[in-house]
């Protein structure tokens, strides 16, 4: 009958662990994205109107994590994971508008079991090639079925605008295997100065149609509609 050597012991245990420590991001993950498709229904419902547009959730494979290790120069560990890797698990959630961006991150940091780790606004303070969002590195709760886990989770929150310029830059950046001429930089830039305008510009523009429904819903309010036909009476259109 055959024994496992000790070496094929440790590394059976290096796995299971290695499981197990994964499955606490999935878990993570997925009680991020119930509390946000919550918190989607209930300002659907009670203000109808939705300030999310799309959620996607991702989490690096294993490979990727030793990769960022190496980078790093960090011991090849679970505890090194664990205190230098906080992006394991990340959500990146797509608005209409920058004001939903500012409303999401209040909605979530509301929540109790939800702890900010860290923010970095990189709407008010952009990146130099342009780069726009706002990224929060939350922890949350996973309850296992013999201890408790908190676990972090990045969120990335921005607008369709600043995603879609995102997604294409990184797709140009890495064609070009990240040494971009700088006519592209330059032209890059450029287009992510176009986008922020453009957010700022459909903003307003819903604003504007806010304030119009708004002032609609109070005239309505102040004349019942036996008055406005009066009205309309009295001045000779028929009604």
């Amino acid at each position: 009958m055959a024994t496992n050597t000790p070496e094929q012991v440790t590394l059976k245990e290096l796995r299971t662990d290695l499981v197990r420590f994964m499955m606490s991001y999935k878990f993570a993950l997925e009680e991020i994205n119930t509390k946000l498709n919550i918190l989607k229904e209930e300002f659907q419902y009670v203000h109808d109107y939705n300030p999310i547009e799309h959620i996607k959730s991702r989490i690096k494979s294993p490979e990727s994590i030793f990769k960022k290790l190496q980078r790093k120069k960090l011991d090849i560990s679970l505890e090194s994971i664990k205190q230098n890797i906080r992006d394991i698990a990340g959500v990146r959630i797509t608005c209409s508008f920058v004001s939903d961006i500012y409303k999401i991150k209040d909605m979530l940091e509301s929540q109790k079991d939800i702890t900010v780790l860290e923010c970095r606004d990189y709407i008010q303070h952009p990146k130099p090639n342009g780069y726009q969002s706002l990224h929060l590195i939350v922890q949350i709760p996973i309850f296992m079925s013999d201890r408790e886990e908190l676990v972090p989770v990045e969120i990335q929150i921005r607008t369709i605008a600043m995603d879609f310029w995102a997604s294409l830059e990184h797709k140009i950046y890495y064609k070009y295997n990240k040494e971009i001429p700088q006519r592209i930089v330059n032209e890059l830039k450029e287009a992510a100065d176009t986008a922020s305008r453009l957010d700022r510009k459909m903003e307003n523009l819903h604003d504007e149609m806010i304030a119009l429904k708004q002032l609609d819903d109070e005239v309505a309010m102040t004349f019942s509609p036996e008055s406005l036909q009066f009205l309309l009476g009295h001045k000779g259109i028929k009604t």
